[in-house]
Formats: C-alpha cells, sequence, structure tokens
C-alpha cells in the first residue's frame, strides 16, 4: 500500500504495526539513535543504501531507508512490498 505524501515527491510506506522503530543517524546499528518512531508511524522515503544486516517483522535485510537527512531506519520495519530497493540508492 504505497501512496505519495502531499508535495514531497517520495513514496510513503508504513512502519511495521506494533512496532516504535529506531531512526539511527547513519544506515546501521552502530550509528546513534537520533528519534524514535510513533506506533503506526508512515516514512517517505527518500533514497535507500547497504548498512548493518538487520531481522525484523518484514525479513532479514541489509537495506536501510533514509526518512530525511542523516535519519535512517531498517528496511526489515518497512512494508515496502519488496525485498529489494524501492527507492534511488543514496548518494
Amino acid at each position: 500500500m504505497q501512496s505519495e505524501t502531499a508535495g514531497s515527491g517520495f513514496p510513503t510506506f508504513p512502519v511495521a504495526p506494533g512496532q516504535r522503530v529506531n531512526v539511527r543517524s547513519g544506515p546501521g546499528t552502530n550509528y546513534s539513535i537520533v528519534d524514535t518512531l510513533s506506533l503506526g508511524a508512515t516514512v517517505s522515503i527518500r533514497c535507500q543504501c547497504d548498512g548493518t544486516t538487520i531481522s525484523g517483522p518484514y525479513g532479514t535485510t541489509n537495506i536501510w531507508d533514509c526518512i530525511g537527512n542523516g535519519r535512517f531506519v531498517s528496511d526489515a520495519y518497512v512494508r515496502t512490498g519488496s525485498d529489494g530497493y524501492v527507492a534511488t540508492r543514496c548518494a
């Protein structure tokens, strides 16, 4: 269930139900936690990149989703409907 956020131009996806997901400063668990997403949150994926491999509700993956400047969440917690990339790779 993909939708566009008004005005953002980036695809928006739901976070796994019942999960509070840590937002990190980079694509891996070695980066600091800068925020936590609330239950029922959705995220706009600006780009995606490789990082720490994580197991979550949507499988095991090393893909991390950039949801803003310096803000990353593991794709294992985002329902994109794909096991691969759904957005451009981060530069």
